[in-house]
């Protein structure tokens, strides 16, 4: 039995009442303490047997008792009733000892105290003794030196160091140099100041185990004595691990909602993937799909032979297979079973899976390299189609994977799946709207003996999708050529459908020979009976109507003989012209209205081009290109422009590096159509004006030989003189007034005949009774191509000849 100094005891010497009883029971001892807790003075005590003193004849059976357990077990702790000197009673605890003196001298040692204060002490001390035995909460006692005095056994259980091995420490010499210092500080900081911290989530790795995660929360405060004496810092320290973990997954689900899928980009959607998990989930992360994902194709329905490595986090040189590369899916491995079960597979220890290193050699020396241990593959499903699989390793000290770390992969890539997928299935139709609308452009340009052509046509950026911007350059009859530029509003396929309507229609009104401005009143016309239609359909797509409605055009007409260009606009810019000594300058041409809103009509603009000048046609897009400063854009065109002498392709190249940046795509679609005009010199064009008689065909024939002789085409004679014959008498027999006639020798021989009348002939099939009509069913047989065209003055029927090889 042991009598302690403690102050707080109260059984202490000096604060508990003592006395000494002889071994018949009769009190041979009492002090000051025991007078002022009973009221009996020692005079009155000693020498008298206690219990007919202390003892209320009704408690004697209980105190005989207490008796014969105190000898048998040489001493006894308990709770008596001892009557006061005044008569009441008082509860007392005792702690008796047997004290033996000589060798057959027995004496009894009794210290008593109040009963609720032993009560009280009792309960402190199995609080004190459950927190350092019992408790779950690890407590730690430092003294003034920041040195550790005591630990319970919560916190040796759970650091796995033993209680005795962290006194007379500090924190540094068992937890890791990361950790020590912000727990040494936290101790010194409350130490200080006295200021006590509640709750605060600290990571507390171990030395012996420093791959091994522990998160704790701390609360802790300073001790001091009752004269304020400061003792040490007390810390209380519960292992929160499961629940920091917890949270960092519901974090990482987080952040994986927020940063995958911010663009519709196969490529980047898979990069931010693995940016995520590594290192939110693991040290390294790879990013494998299947290749026609990646191009926007269809997905095959059986997934297997090889991927390609779209993403890898972070970057490592020593991973066998870089971005962009060909990843071989083996047989077995826990990709290839991950894809064929489509769930995820867990491999907690790779060490475990003696067949993992037996798949391919070079993989396992790299993987044993970077000290992989741990590995989850996740399959990537969306729309219950398989997209790829991602593959995240841990490496080095870090813990095993868990299957919730599992279930958390499986969350956050089921996530990034659709966004993947949203992404091919845009880029598919991306593809589609771009590969529609090239088949709408031309494809090349010929060369033409009007103008030298250059164009440029470069697509929207992948956010908005594809425009509608087209170009168009159509040879016409007499040599002549008509340059057309158009945008319709909007992005995707519905604009790309209603370019290739637009064009297709352009390029039938200039078949017609029309002046620039019927021809754009006329589209005019076509556009409203597009939006109409469009209206009175079932879906009613109204974006689909808003971007017809919306088209701009601009359409020229150039004739390199007279050197004449006529113009006309539907709210398009206005086209610009490069004179062959640099001046610059915008045509100020009619704007007209854009096409379909109808109500107000189109002009058209002439003006003679000297040889070598140069006519620039554009989108919208050229000017908006570089951060939307039309003006400034407008001035760097002139200014490209300015340089007529250079080589056309070059100029046009130096326009696009000019306004469009070289670090973005274009936000809108940009069609750029320049084109260099030509002159046909005066001695490759004959015209005559034949008299309206019976001798116009026979003359014609004439001077038809004659100028094919001097050309050196003599031998296109028989042809030619029969065509202009059929022509003329044509003339003769249905039109009024003055016939001219005319030759000109471009890349093919051009024969034309015009008249006042605006009769249109017809080609048709003559009966064999039939005395005539056989006349232009002969000029279509002669020759490539024939055709009418209408002037206000007249017409012009024309055919068209190739010439023979040189």
């Amino acid at each position: 039995m042991h009598f302690s100094e403690s102050p707080e005891d109260p059984f202490a010497l000096g604060h508990g009442a003592s006395a000494v009883l002889d071994d018949h029971g009769t009190v041979v001892g009492w002090s000051t303490r025991a007078q002022d807790l009973l009221g009996y003075p020692a005079k009155e005590v000693i020498g008298r047997a206690w219990q007919d003193l202390l003892i209320d004849p009704r408690d004697l059976p209980v105190a005989r008792a207490v008796v014969v357990d105190a000898l048998r077990a040489g001493g006894w702790f308990g709770v008596l009733p001892i009557r006061h000197r005044d008569g009441r009673r008082v509860e007392m605890g005792f702690r008796a000892r047997s004290i033996t003196r000589g060798e057959d001298h027995q004496e009894w040692f009794l210290v008593g105290a109040p009963a609720a204060e032993v009560v009280a002490w009792q309960r402190d001390r199995a609080l004190l003794d459950g927190l350092y035995r019992r408790s779950p909460i690890g407590l730690a006692i430092h003294g003034p030196d920041r040195k550790v005095i005591r630990v319970n056994r919560a916190i040796a259980k759970a650091s796995g160091i033993p209680a005795e091995a962290t006194v007379g420490r500090h924190a540094g010499e068992f937890l890791i140099a990361e950790d020590a210092g912000p727990a040494e500080e936290r101790v010194r900081h409350v130490l200080e100041t006295g200021e006590p911290l509640i709750f605060t989530e600290q990571s507390a790795r171990t030395r012996h185990a420093p791959g091994q995660e522990r998160m704790v929360s701390v609360s802790a405060f300073r001790m001091e004595d009752s004269s304020g004496r400061v003792l040490g810092v007390a810390e209380t320290i519960e292992d929160v691990t499961p629940r920091h973990r917890a949270r960092r997954r519901l974090t990482l689900l987080n952040e994986a909602s927020a940063r995958i899928g911010t663009s519709l980009d196969v490529a980047q959607t898979a990069r931010e993937l693995a940016e995520v998990a590594a290192p939110g989930l693991a040290d390294y992360c790879s990013v494998d799909l299947l290749k026609p994902v990646t191009l926007g194709d269809d997905i095959p329905c059986v997934s297997a032979g090889a991927l390609l490595r779209v993403a890898l986090s972070p970057a490592e040189p020593r991973v066998p297979f870089q971005e962009g590369e060909v990843v071989p899916l083996l047989p077995g491995s826990p990709q290839a079973r991950c894809l064929e079960e489509r769930r995820p597979v867990l491999e907690r220890l790779l060490s475990l899976r003696p067949e993992w290193h037996a798949m391919d050699r070079r993989r396992i020396e790299v993987a044993l390299g970077l000290g992989v241990h741990s590995l989850i593959a996740v399959p990537l499903l969306a729309r219950g189609q398989i997209l790829g699989v991602v593959s995240l390793w841990r490496v080095g000290h870090a813990e095993p994977f868990e299957d919730d770390d599992a279930a958390v992969a499986h969350e956050f890539s089921s996530r990034a799946a659709v966004c993947i997928d949203n992404a091919r299935r845009f880029t598919q139709q991306q593809s589609a709207a771009l590969t529609l609308q090239r088949s709408l452009l031309p494809a090349a340009v010929s060369d033409l003996p009007a103008v030298e052509v250059a164009c440029r046509y470069l697509p929207a950026s992948a956010e908005p999708g594809i425009g509608g911007d087209w170009f168009d350059v159509i040879p016409l009859s007499g040599a002549r050529v008509a340059l057309v530029v158009g945008d319709v509003v909007g992005h995707g396929i519905h604009a790309a459908a209603s370019m290739g309507r637009l064009r297709a229609a352009v390029r039938t009104l200039a078949s017609l020979d029309l002046d620039p401005d019927e021809v754009v009143a006329r589209l005019d016309d076509l556009v409203s009976l597009l939006a109409a239609e469009m209206e009175s359909s079932a879906d009613n797509n109204r974006a689909a109507i808003e971007q017809v409605l919306g088209a701009t055009c601009v359409y020229a007409v150039y004739d390199p003989v007279s050197r004449n260009c006529a113009l006309a606009r539907a709210g398009h810019p206005a086209p610009l012209v490069s004179t062959p000594d640099g001046e610059v300058s915008v045509l100020d041409l009619p704007a007209g209205p854009p096409l379909g809103l109808g109500g107000l009509p189109f002009e058209t603009y002439s003006l003679d081009l000297p040889e070598g000048s140069l006519l620039t046609l554009y989108t919208n897009g050229l000017l908006e290109a570089r951060d939307g400063d039309i003006d400034a854009s407008l001035e760097d065109l002139q200014e490209c422009l300015a340089h007529t002498a250079a080589p056309l392709e070059g100029t046009c190249d130096g326009v696009i590096d000019a306004l469009v940046p070289t670090d973005r795509r274009p936000t809108d679609d940009i069609a750029l159509l320049m084109a260099r005009t030509r002159v046909l010199p005066p001695e490759n064009v004959a015209t005559w004006q034949l008299p309206l008689e019976a001798t116009a065909a026979s003359r014609a024939r004439e001077l038809t030989t004659a100028k094919l002789a001097e050309w050196g085409l003599s031998e296109m004679a028989f042809t030619t003189e029969l065509v202009a014959s059929e022509l003329v008498t044509n003339t003769y027999r249905y039109a009024d007034g003055p016939v001219t006639l005319r030759l000109i020798r471009t890349h093919s021989l051009i024969c034309e005949v015009s008249d006042t009348s605006h009769t249109s002939p017809h080609l048709r099939r003559a009966l064999s009774t039939d005395e005539g009509g056989r006349g232009l069913f002969l000029v279509a047989q002669l020759t490539e191509r024939w055709g009418t065209r209408y002037t206000h003055a007249g017409k012009t029927v024309w055919t068209e000849q190739p010439l023979p090889p040189p």
